[in-house]
């Protein structure tokens, strides 16, 4: 009686998890019920980031640690052949699913950015223009930073730029964002920063349990500044990888901050350029070879850091990043379209008004 029982609570779970798929991929398609979702976000959002800013620490990496140690012991009492393990593994997994859901999984099917610019499409000679515009302007803010012993562009301040991304987020223009700003600074460097440095190729996340930024505190300082402000997109309620971009950019392209400015402009030059390599791959070389000397200088510095950090842990976590993205109906890591798109239409109508 007790092994039917068990049985019987086994395929429960499981036929509860099933329907929880199709129930938010029915709900995915509804916009009234993404609009729920969202607007849900919207409702938690100060709370969650108040709650978890409280801890000097990475509140959500511990619960990842937590949730893996359990994963393991179940996995091992499974293999045991422990009759309640795959039940409470079952269960668990259903919570966890139906938690994610709720706080970020249906953010990703609210209505994209793009829908609120230009209809036109973008053309390869607008972004070899803008690639020169970005090349000019990262020589100008390259020539005001600082730097280390090396030549090698240095962040002054951290603390400094990460309130500068919440005061820049209230400057979001209003006809692109409609999120609600908090005011709360809840970025914070991941525990798992010394496997991040150790081929993920994963320079910060979002985690959505816990509202926190994190970031690896490792990365080289062009990619740190830009890295929050990504994140902080995220932490609005912008859940596109992409769009997230888009807002980082407009978070530091107007900033006062140099640091944060020469890094948002920095990675504008190199997603316009890698936009174009496979099309334009002599322009892409001719632009290279007019980066200032400092500029030349990050570049190395960057190529020998990633080149120390590649290898076969890289490529799972960027192909399983590539499938996650998928699976949410976003553009993966391999291209970089959608964030010029969204650049392109924006410097369009920053023209035209």
């Amino acid at each position: 009686m007790h092994i039917s029982s068990l049985h019987k609570k086994k395929r429960f779970w499981a036929g509860v998890l099933f329907a929880q798929f199709v129930l938010f991929y029915i709900l995915s398609k509804i916009s009234l019920a993404v609009k729920f979702f969202n607007s849900l976000f919207e409702l938690k959002k100060e709370v969650h980031q108040y709650l978890s800013s409280l801890f000097p620490f990475s509140i959500g990496d511990i619960l990842y640690i937590v949730l893996f140690v359990d994963l393991i012991y179940n996995l091992v009492s499974i293999f045991k052949k422990k009759k309640q393990s795959l039940l409470k593994l079952l269960a668990g997994i259903n919570i966890f699913y139906f938690t994610y859901q709720c706080f970020w999984g249906m953010t990703y099917f609210q209505p994209p950015i793009i829908n609120l610019l230009p209809k036109e499409e973008s053309s390869i000679i607008e972004a070899k223009t803008l690639a020169i515009k970005y090349l000019n302007l990262c020589k100008e803010s390259r020539a005001q930073v600082t730097e280390d012993s090396n030549g090698i562009f240095k962040i002054k301040n951290l603390s400094i730029i990460t309130s500068e991304i919440l005061n820049q987020q209230k400057q979001l223009p209003l006809g692109l964002n409609s999120k609600q700003t908090t005011d709360i600074s809840n970025f914070k460097p991941s525990i798992f920063s010394f496997i991040m440095n150790n081929d993920t190729g994963i320079l910060g996340y979002y985690n959505p349990f816990s509202a926190e930024a994190q970031y690896n505190p490792n990365l080289p300082d062009t990619y740190l500044p830009f890295t929050l402000a990504h994140e902080s997109a995220h932490q609005l309620g912008y859940a596109r990888e992409q769009e997230a971009n888009f807002i980082g950019y407009l978070i530091g392209i107007n900033s006062d901050n140099i640091d944060l400015k020469y890094s948002t402009q920095y990675f504008t030059l190199k997603s316009l350029l890698n936009s174009l390599v496979d099309t334009e791959p002599q322009f892409v070389e001719k632009i290279l070879s007019e980066y200032s000397d400092g500029m030349k200088r990050d570049r190395a510095y960057e190529k020998d850091f990633i080149n120390k950090h590649t290898g076969l842990i890289s490529d799972f976590f960027g192909l399983t990043n590539h499938l996650f993205l998928k699976s949410n109906q976003q553009e993966g890591r391999i291209t970089y379209s959608y964030f010029i798109e969204l650049l392109i239409k924006y410097e369009r109508l920053s023209i035209t008004n």
